[in-house]
């Protein structure tokens, strides 16, 4: 934990187990959500307001809950991500910002906004659909039935192959972005 104003880290990277160590509570879970959201720095009573909210689903949050949360952060989970450079808190501020391993961990995280589709769902979705197209092919459903099976898994592959490469250029628009 910083005393004071941000200082540099002097980890540069971040060994997997300590990625999965980070990643595996909610509310360290959370703020780096929150802050890859965002993009700017939070004060820790905003953090804790959003992730109350989050944990009981009320707006506003019941104070008790809020208070508990930021009591865990100012002295358990923003002192550890601090510790290990992903995240820079300042404790006279009571402000929080992303550090240079931030990056590190984001590549282990797939922020999916709510109500939105992860990518592993999309190509899930897209492949039971060609499957199914193809099976309708098969067994003889009307105007399927007379199109080019050729044509048909084509198209899949087609539209697996424009949906990765968007995939990997937003992704790595999203790790530039991170590295910056």
């Amino acid at each position: 934990m910083n005393p004071g104003p941000a200082q540099t880290h002097r980890e540069s990277s971040l060994a997997e187990t300590e990625i999965h160590d980070v990643l595996r509570n909610d509310r360290r879970r959370l703020v780096l959500e929150r802050l890859a959201e965002t993009e700017e720095r939070q004060s820790v009573s905003d953090l804790a307001e959003y992730i109350a909210g989050v944990e009981s689903g009320e707006q506003p949050p019941p104070r008790n809950v809020r208070q508990s949360v930021y009591v865990s952060l100012h002295q358990t989970h923003l002192p550890k991500l601090d510790d290990l450079g992903i995240v820079t808190y300042d404790a006279n501020a009571k402000t929080v910002e992303r550090a240079e391993n931030a990056d590190d961990v984001a590549v282990y995280m797939e922020v999916v906004p709510k109500n939105a589709l992860s990518w592993a769902s999309y190509y899930f979705t897209v492949s039971l659909l060609g499957v199914l197209t193809l099976f309708a092919h098969r067994v003889g459903v009307p105007v399927l039935s007379e199109a080019d099976p050729v044509l048909l898994g084509g198209s899949l592959f087609a539209i697996i192959c424009v949906s990765a490469a968007y995939h990997h250029l937003t992704q790595r628009d999203a790790a530039n972005w991170l590295r910056d």
